[in-house]
């Protein structure tokens, strides 16, 4: 089913920049790589620049500027792995229905029946001065549904305009709707309509939360998805941008302290607190029962078969990571507040320095039309809060540190209580 929305906003690169782009992109590939045939290319591709208005990357290229986008991807902790993203070139892609195929392709790609893959699916571009045939509004592949009651919102709030977006497209909500019902998939093409796309639910693989020393924690009915796939993401170097939905690896922090825990999302610290019997008086039971919610989700992954990190790893690996990068003479990008989210502590070898906040290309980054169109906007040039920025998961996103708040996105965990 489709509904008009909003126009699509074409891409406005003028020739000469999208030269000067194109060859700024070569020339470090070029030099990075030491990529033999440099001048043979770039000439070959000023004359389909002249020619046709933009130019077509080779697949080696595309790989290139897919894995060097992860790389510079600041809000990222987990990019020691760079160089063994895996990047499906689907650019041939035009049609909903290819489109639907290759998400649900991407989906199992990714799973590998829970021994999670990094994979990058770049589907076909922006021509030039024009959006791409198709683009992923959804925020991510698996997102559950948000349902307003008297109470207050059932499932995740932070999917309410999403939610309504999906049932005004003509999705039916469940007979007996629930704290976790997968969305379906939406998508854009370049007329300016929404589309529903069907989405095969047994391709998304969903842990069920337990903990080992606490059993009432399985009969909160928590779960969560084995994989992260960004949907809304574009990839952009030498001029040219393509969509290209994104998946990484889950660290348990992003699921127990944001997704299960903020207050404007599952909200779960109060049930859990309640069940650990901390009482008010107890100036650390939010520590405690994140911490618990932590246990919980590592060993709920871990004994699924899911592959899952959590941070005291990954602050490691994102040292190494620095290391190779300075040692290549590179800067290394990075929001300092998303790389050391909660549970973080000083102790953590990413807390005790501060990184460039430029964003340079290849970049990885979301769509700002898909964005807004998720966020509920309906007028051009709409641009999301800080805090809607905020909400997209740190997976591959990169922004300037000066575009955040001013708080750290994972700061609120209860509400204020008088001690």
């Amino acid at each position: 089913m489709t509904a008009v929305t909003i126009p699509p906003q074409p891409i406005d690169v003028t020739r000469d920049d999208l030269l000067d782009q194109a060859h700024g992109f070569l020339r470090q590939r070029h030099h990075e790589i030491d990529a033999c045939g440099y001048s043979l290319r770039w000439r070959e591709v000023r004359a389909e620049i002249r020619a046709t208005g933009t130019w077509r990357p080779t697949y080696d290229e595309l790989a290139y500027g897919a894995r060097v986008a992860w790389r510079n991807a600041g809000r990222c902790i987990g990019r020691l792995r760079w160089p063994s993203l895996i990047v499906r070139d689907r650019r041939h892609i035009s049609t909903l229905h290819e489109v639907r195929r290759e998400l649900s392709a991407h989906l199992d790609e990714a799973t590998n029946g829970g021994r999670i893959r990094s994979v990058l699916t770049v589907l076909s571009p922006a021509g030039a001065g024009a959006p791409p045939p198709v683009r992923i509004v959804s925020p991510q592949l698996a997102r559950y549904a948000a349902w307003p009651s008297n109470d207050g919102v059932l499932g995740d709030p932070a999917n309410l305009a999403l939610t309504r977006l999906a049932t005004d497209l003509g999705w039916p909500a469940p007979p007996r709707p629930g704290a976790f019902d997968l969305l379906p998939w939406i998508a854009a093409t370049a007329d300016g309509q929404l589309h529903l796309l069907p989405m095969d639910r047994t391709r998304i693989l969903e842990v069920p939360i337990h903990h080992p020393d606490h059993p009432w924690i399985a009969g909160l009915g928590l779960r969560w998805p084995a994989v992260p796939v960004i949907a809304n993401m574009a990839l952009t170097f030498g001029g040219v941008r393509f969509p290209a939905p994104f998946s990484g690896t889950f660290m348990a922090g992003e699921i127990a302290t944001r997704n299960l825990a903020d207050h404007h999302r599952y909200h779960m610290l109060p049930a859990i607190i309640a069940g650990l019997d901390l009482h008010d008086h107890d100036r650390l039971r939010a520590d405690k029962a994140l911490l618990t919610l932590h246990e919980a989700v590592l060993h709920s992954y871990v004994t699924a078969g899911v592959s899952i990190t959590d941070h005291h790893r990954e602050s490691r690996a994102f040292a190494r990571f620095v290391q190779h990068e300075e040692a290549a003479g590179r800067v290394v990008v990075g929001d300092w507040s998303w790389l050391n989210s909660y549970p973080m502590t000083p102790q953590d070898p990413s807390w005790t320095r501060y990184y460039h906040t430029g964003q340079p290309t290849p970049a990885l980054v979301p769509d700002p039309h898909c964005l807004a169109l998720a966020a509920g906007a309906r007028t051009p040039g709409h641009e999301p809060s800080p805090r809607q920025r905020a909400d997209v998961p740190p997976a591959a996103v990169a922004a300037s540190n000066r575009t955040r708040e001013d708080k750290c996105p994972h700061a609120h965990l209860l509400e204020p209580t008088a001690d």
